[in-house]
């Protein structure tokens, strides 16, 4: 198999790579990824969009090779849509014949083999809505207001929109001030509870959030860096 590396795109502007393959790929999308599969003709994603890193899109049933001894030509295909607004976490893999709706989130290490609803958070294998997206972000913001340090990115601001890129490269020019907050209040706070109790601390407070200066994400937990594709 031949393996090519990319050069030239990053993760805002690798959909255009992605389109000229014949893949449908909306505006302001963030993929981590090099490779959508051997049909990528086969794939839709919306507007405002991430694919996290390794994540797989499975656009046939490759199964169908048991019987090709009696019918040589015997394929299976099937499409995969992914509707405006829309994380796909770290590793998840997208079987044939599934469309995620809008406004959803497919957590790390899922297998989703059916439909997810608007507005849905599904994990597992195979993938089942555990929360809806408000009571996501309701939990997200309650842990965000305790963990943001002062002065961080302010000059952002809620209600306005900004290019997913433009976001990004914010968040690098302050990676250091948000790495020095996080590990003295993650760790520190982890070290007093096990101090004061005599026991180790809650997996939830062990765990650091790294900022790399290229990208990290709560829901696929991977750094990236420049990857290969193949075909």
């Amino acid at each position: 198999m031949r393996r090519y590396r990319l050069t030239g795109y990053d993760d805002f502007t690798i959909a255009g790579y992605f389109r000229e393959q014949g893949a449908r790929v909306g505006e302001n999308c963030r993929i981590l990824i090099r490779d959508l599969g051997s049909e990528p003709y086969l794939i839709r994603i919306g507007d405002h969009c991430t694919i996290a890193g390794d994540v797989v899109f499975v656009t046939h049933d490759g199964a169908a090779w048991v019987f090709t001894e009696e019918m040589p030509s015997l394929q299976k295909f099937g499409v995969i849509e992914i509707l405006d607004n829309c994380f796909i976490g770290h590793g998840a893999i997208l079987m044939p014949n599934v469309r995620i709706g809008p406004n959803s989130i497919v957590g790390a290490g899922a297998v989703v083999t059916g439909d997810v609803p608007p507005d849905t958070v599904v994990a597992g294998n195979p993938a089942k809505p555990i929360r809806t997206i408000d009571e996501y972000k309701h939990k997200a913001l309650a842990t965000w207001r305790l963990q943001k340090p002062a002065g961080y990115l302010a000059d952002l601001h809620d209600s306005q929109r900004y290019a997913p890129a433009d976001i990004q490269k914010k968040k690098e020019r302050s990676a250091e001030l948000l790495q020095n907050h996080l590990q003295k209040l993650l760790w520190d706070t982890s070290s007093h509870h096990a101090h004061s109790t005599g026991q180790a601390p809650p997996p939830s407070s062990a765990k650091v959030l790294m900022h790399n200066r290229r990208h990290s994400d709560p829901m696929h937990g991977r750094v990236t860096g420049r990857s290969q594709s193949s075909e």
